[in-house]
């Protein structure tokens, strides 16, 4: 038994060592569930903000939040989204939502991209995309943050999800108009 007993308790720390070092899953995301919170500094058309980042827990309750993850400042399929909610935006703040576009670019770009388009809302920057990989819209094999939308309502909760939200056509921001005109 003594000569069984170092055996086990080998066993059992390499079994502990395993268990512990096995990376932590994201928690699931679903219609429903609780928004991971996250800060992140921002950029509009006339400043640049570091220090006094956007919070959601501090947004919760307010409004309803839009997050709109997409891949780059400048580029093609990002400026269609960005000019649509543009566009769009006094019907969207009618529908009491605040929209917060999410990308992996600095606040320096955001600011000359929100500029040139005469973007009304925050730009917030995920450079490390660390809250995209909360909202699992980060793409690993492209470095890029996936073009998706969430809608969390004041309660914290999310209330739609669309991981593959697609600006070729009106279809994907319709039903977010639409998801966003069910929520008081």
């Amino acid at each position: 038994m003594r000569q069984l007993l170092p055996t086990l308790s080998f066993l059992f720390l390499v079994a502990t060592v395993s268990v512990a070092q096995e990376p932590l899953q994201p928690p699931e995301l679903k219609v429903g569930a609780p928004a991971p919170d996250f800060a992140l500094p921002y950029a509009t058309k006339d400043t640049i903000v570091l220090n006094a980042p956007v919070s959601l827990s501090e947004l919760i309750g307010k409004r309803n939040i839009v997050l709109a993850f997409y891949p780059a400042d400048w580029s093609e399929g990002c400026t269609k989204e960005m000019c649509t909610l543009r566009d769009e935006f006094a019907d969207l703040e009618n529908l009491d939502a605040e929209i917060l576009p999410i990308s992996g670019d600095y606040v320096f770009s955001h600011k000359e991209w929100a500029k040139y388009h005469r973007l009304p809302f925050k730009l917030l920057s995920d450079h490390d995309h660390a809250v995209a990989k909360k909202y699992h819209s980060y793409n690993d094999m492209t470095g890029w943050n996936r073009r998706t939308v969430y809608v969390i309502d004041k309660t914290g909760r999310i209330a739609y999800m669309n991981l593959k939200y697609d600006v070729r056509t009106p279809d994907s921001f319709s039903k977010l108009k639409e998801v966003l005109s069910t929520l008081k």
